[in-house]
């Protein structure tokens, strides 16, 4: 039984959406929600797409949740652009919107919840080059082209290699932020590349595709990913990756989840949650070296006392 079926049939009702049941990443923030729900007393409903990313799922799980008449939507849409009939349905329907992860159109959002994308890329990538010593053939695989945190991420590797002129990206692949088609993306890679040094890996999910293709081959290269989920953090201690980035899909949509149940009662909300990067590699990976369900998850007000600028409140009216 999920924590959120506890509470009592008056608590707020939620819809929180996610992009697939592949990726650890949106099981942790699933779980982020229910444990927002748990705290305060709300009542989740998953919305998650059989096949994964898929726009025409989304938007049918969209109008079945709109027919059970929710009180806000927590949102992270599978495409920027092919979800905009079914949010603007939302919208009609006078339900609030509250997305995380992926940033939707302006206006459409009461409350965005996310991270900083460019710096923990360009961080994750300046951890990877510093590695190699400043030199080597390095390859990208990124994530699905038409999701905003795709497009943050390449802007903020492509400027730390930038920064390093002996590093040299050698090839891209997309890996569409999953294990399997990152771990064939990649392998198609390592046939055309006869050297390569490093790889920046988008996600979590992907840089663990790549280990896997690179051990299927007997070739080794330093992996850096995005997300601290379990099997990285595992990698890590390892001594298989080299460091990951700290993108907590479970602390955003709790935050999230917590924003939507706040304004369903009247409380006031923030715009923006913007959650600072930090590198997890070997010297600080015991942080995160524990299950989605032990770690710590800081609330709203915590958020503004530890990171106050992370916070974007609405202007007071009359200003």
């Amino acid at each position: 039984m999920l924590l959120s079926e506890q509470r009592p049939s008056g608590d707020p009702q939620v819809a929180v959406f996610t992009k697939n049941r592949l990726n650890p990443a949106y099981e942790a923030a699933r779980i982020g929600a229910e444990r927002a729900a748990g705290r305060l007393g709300a009542r989740i409903e998953h919305y998650v797409p059989e096949i994964a990313d898929d726009p025409d799922q989304q938007t049918a799980l969209v109008a079945a949740a709109l027919a059970r008449r929710p009180d806000a939507f927590v949102f992270t849409a599978v495409h920027l652009t092919r979800m905009e009939p079914a949010i603007a349905a939302i919208r009609a329907a006078g339900i609030p919107i509250f997305s995380f992860i992926g940033r939707l159109g302006e206006g459409q959002a009461i409350s965005h919840v996310g991270a900083a994308d460019f710096d923990l890329a360009s961080g994750i990538a300046r951890r990877l080059f510093q590695h190699l010593g400043g030199r080597g053939r390095v390859v990208i695989v990124e994530g699905p082209p038409a999701t905003a945190t795709n497009v943050r991420r390449l802007r903020g590797f492509e400027a730390a290699a930038l920064e390093y002129p002996g590093i040299d990206i050698v090839a891209r692949c997309c890996g569409a932020n999953l294990r399997s088609p990152g771990q064939e993306a990649f392998a198609e890679v390592l046939r055309s590349q006869p050297a390569i040094d490093g790889v920046l890996a988008a996600n979590d999910d992907m840089a663990i595709g790549v280990l896997a293709a690179l051990q299927a081959v007997g070739r080794q290269a330093a992996v850096v990913g995005v997300n601290a989920i379990p099997e990285a953090i595992q990698a890590i201690r390892e001594g298989r990756m080299v460091a990951t980035a700290d993108f907590n899909a479970m602390q955003l949509c709790h935050l999230a989840t917590e924003c939507a149940i706040r304004h369903v009662r009247g409380q006031r909300v923030p715009v923006e949650i913007e959650l600072p990067a930090a590198v997890v590699d070997r010297g600080n990976c015991s942080a995160w070296d524990r299950p989605y369900l032990e770690q710590r998850l800081l609330t709203l007000d915590e958020v503004g006392g530890r990171f106050p600028t992370a916070i974007t409140w609405p202007e007071a009216p009359g200003r």
